[in-house]
């Protein structure tokens, strides 16, 4: 079990939580306000009232030693960059994941030791971006990326008899089918290489392609099935 600390319980952290496998996650929470600490323990959630700026402290909760993770939701970006800095002092392996406020305090928080920076602004622009340009993308990624913990990433070899020959990849529509997502294909055409489908790339399938898809293991089951089949049953 990996054991992750989240530094600010707020909307951001709130919903990162309401994503993680309880089953895989032990998760502590530290806030600098007795009421967010007080909802956290509403919410059943283990917490810690400690002062992120004290060494002993971070230490006392495990940093160090038993937390793999942090995550810095604070929402101050200084405060961000404190505790990455004091917290990468004190684990060099540790991973340090950050929300930033400001685009300017992304590269302080990288020079400081984060991991990963995520910017919610940048991200609701890529949404919106991505629902207009793949509305079902970004449906189906939804649904089966941030609704089921049945996750599998997998490759479909195309035999020489399979109803795909001469299909294009936008053909397939595999998230109404089989509610799957499909990453790319590597075709024999194209030197082996993974085309992703986010690079409008819409070569015909061959005998040979691998198709890269990703969900559920009862749905990428089914289609491999299907796959194998000379002719395509609606």
């Amino acid at each position: 079990m990996k054991h992750v600390a989240v530094f600010g319980y707020n909307r951001l952290s709130f919903e990162a939580i309401n994503r993680l496998d309880k089953n895989l996650y032990q998760i502590i929470v530290i806030d600098q306000h007795p009421a967010q600490l007080e909802l956290a323990r509403e919410n059943g959630l283990a917490t810690a009232d400690i002062d992120f700026r004290s060494d002993d402290d971070l230490i006392s909760i495990g940093i160090g030693t038993s937390i793999d993770t942090i995550l810095c939701f604070f929402d101050e970006d200084s405060d961000n960059v404190f505790l990455t800095l004091s917290a990468r002092a004190l684990d060099k392996q540790l991973n340090i994941i950050c929300i930033v406020e400001r685009a300017e305090s992304a590269e302080k928080l990288m020079a400081a030791g984060a991991n990963k920076i995520i910017d919610p602004y940048e991200i609701c622009g890529r949404k919106i971006h991505d629902m207009l340009k793949r509305p079902d993308l970004t449906d189906i990624f939804d649904h089966t990326v941030f609704g089921q913990h049945d996750l599998h990433l997998a490759e479909v070899t195309v035999p020489p008899y399979s109803y795909l020959l001469n299909s294009t990849a936008s053909y397939l529509q595999l998230s109404a089918q089989y509610n799957l997502i499909m990453i790319g294909l590597v075709s024999k055409q194209f030197s082996n290489k993974l085309h992703f489908v986010a690079e409008d790339f819409d070569q015909r399938i061959s005998a040979g392609d691998i198709l890269v898809i990703l969900g559920p293991s009862r749905a990428i089951r089914a289609f491999k099935k299907d796959v194998e089949h000379e002719t395509y049953q609606n």
